[in-house]
C-alpha cells in the first residue's frame, strides 16, 4: 500500500503533477488509465513504486501467466528508475483501440547506469488500456 508522503511527491512518469493527481488513481483502481500513454506512465511509475499486481493486472490477460511475480519482485528490488522519456505515440487515445508509445526509461542498479528504449504495443478493450507487449533495447550509460 503507498503511504501519505508518497501521494504528495511529484508523480515519478515525470508529468510534474502530484502522484495523487497523476498515476496514484489507475494503480490503486480508483479508475483506469485513460490512454495508451497514461498506462504506460503508470506502468513506469509501478515499476519505480514496486506496484506487481498493477503490473499483471495491466498485461494483456493472455501474458499474464508468463510473467513470474518472484522475477519481477528481484528486479524491483535492485533498479532505482531514475527518469522517463516519452519519445514518440502512435494512436492509443481514449476514442482508439491501439496504440503505441515509445519512450526511454533511465535506471541504475548497484553497478550500473542504464537506458531502456522501449516501443511498446497497448490495447483497449472496454475501455480498458492493456500493455501487450515490446520491442526492447537496454544500454549502458556509465
Amino acid at each position: 500500500m503507498l503511504t501519505s508522503q508518497t501521494t504528495q511527491q511529484r508523480c515519478p512518469c515525470g508529468s510534474e503533477k502530484s502522484f495523487a493527481f497523476c498515476c496514484e488513481p489507475y494503480i490503486e483502481g480508483q479508475k483506469p488509465a485513460p490512454t495508451a500513454e497514461q498506462l504506460m506512465r503508470s506502468r513506469y511509475t509501478a515499476f519505480a513504486l514496486g506496484a506487481i499486481d498493477y503490473l499483471i493486472d495491466t498485461t494483456v490477460p493472455e501474458k499474464r501467466e508468463l510473467i513470474d511475480r518472484a522475477i519481477v519482485a528481484e528486479q524491483i528490488q535492485f533498479t532505482t528508475w531514475t527518469g522517463l522519456t516519452i519519445l514518440n505515440k502512435e494512436a492509443g487515445s481514449k476514442e482508439d483501440t491501439q496504440g503505441v508509445v515509445e519512450f526511454e526509461a533511465a535506471f541504475e542498479t548497484e553497478d550500473d547506469q542504464c537506458i531502456l528504449h522501449e516501443r511498446s504495443s497497448f490495447y483497449a478493450k472496454n475501455g480498458q488500456w492493456y500493455y501487450a507487449d515490446g520491442e526492447v533495447n537496454v544500454r549502458s550509460v556509465a
